[in-house]
């Protein structure tokens, strides 16, 4: 392992240092935050030999952008973007090699994906919190690049004199940013006992993210109801996806970030699988919901679970078949 340096050349409006989160925080009354995108953010790491839950740059906006000192292994994944590597445009979701003195940027655009996640072999040096590099700012720990990343890392390139993305054809499992209205499945939770026809209405209608949204939850303009009586409900926990309905006539969504009991009426939680796309929705993304059972979300969950790991295997084999280690625990799972 040596250090390389990164020189950070560009950032977005948000870029900071990000994981999958802090684990058994919630037990502590700590959030455990995270990747709003937790899909992108696992695939960015297995795509450059790290563990899925190793630390990654996460950006929102702008166009970060940095010059290694040293030839790195990367890759970018999270919503629609243009990647250039000294100015010649590369593959997002593909690993990519950027060689030392060359400049990686990253353009997303946030009308079709919030968010982008760039992964680099090896680990990245920065501070933690409670085993985690998630920033919390309502805990004080905040994240900045500054204008020099410094990371530890094993790659030395591979033994061909050219390394493409076609020359493993891996079988990336893509988050898609379709055009139009997103799809979000959601599974009913008892709260919708509480407000009568409202499961009818939230399958019927439209729901738009507005500028209010952030990594607390999303906020969203469109027809809500409210319970019939003015009966104080008892604050209870609340999950990541939660379908939170306060005082005020808008939907709002949950995420990482958020309080971890309320006193609003739930009416639904949305299911896993769902739960990338809604980490790149921004403002103006207009989204519908879809009712399904608890099998349903379970089934379609385990579906991209099982996506991952035949990643893991293949990015595994075939970085091995070129000389390449990637870290002992990529396959974990």
């Amino acid at each position: 392992m040596t250090t390389v340096g990164l020189d950070i050349t560009g950032t977005g409006w948000i870029t900071t240092f990000q994981d999958l989160g802090r684990r058994d925080s919630e037990r502590r009354g700590v959030p455990t935050g995270g990747a709003a995108d937790q899909h992108s953010a696992a695939v960015a790491n297995v795509l450059v030999g790290n563990p899925r839950g190793a630390t990654l740059i996460e950006n929102l906006g702008g166009e970060p952008a940095f010059v290694p000192d040293a030839d790195v292994l990367v890759a970018v994944t999270g919503g629609p973007a243009r990647v250039t590597v000294g100015g010649a445009p590369v593959d997002s979701w593909s690993p990519v090699v950027v060689p030392a003195g060359q400049e990686l940027r990253v353009r997303g655009d946030v009308g079709l994906g919030a968010r982008t996640y760039l992964a680099v072999n090896g680990v990245l040096t920065t501070e933690t919190l409670l085993g985690s590099a998630a920033p919390d700012a309502r805990m004080g720990f905040t994240q900045s690049l500054g204008s020099r990343v410094c990371l530890e890392s094993g790659f030395r390139g591979f033994r061909r004199s050219h390394f493409t993305p076609p020359l493993f054809r891996l079988p990336v499992p893509v988050l898609r940013c379709p055009d139009g209205p997103w799809v979000i499945d959601v599974v009913e939770s008892h709260g919708i006992q509480a407000i009568p026809g409202v499961r009818e209405l939230i399958a019927e209608s439209s729901y738009v993210v507005t500028g209010r949204s952030n990594h607390v939850g999303l906020r969203l303009d469109g027809p809500v109801r409210h319970p019939d009586s003015d009966t104080e409900i008892v604050s209870h926990g609340v999950p990541i996806g939660a379908l939170q309905i306060p005082h005020a006539d808008e939907l709002i969504v949950l995420g990482r970030y958020r309080s971890l009991t309320a006193g609003y009426p739930i009416v639904g939680v949305a299911s896993r699988a769902s739960l990338p796309l809604l980490g790149q929705a921004g403002p103006g993304r207009e989204l519908r919901f879809r009712w399904v059972d608890r099998e349903t979300s379970v089934r379609r969950f385990a579906r991209r679970e099982g996506e991952l790991r035949v990643l893991e295997r293949a990015t595994a084999d075939a970085f091995g078949a070129l000389g390449f280690e990637p870290s002992a625990h990529l396959i974990q799972h």
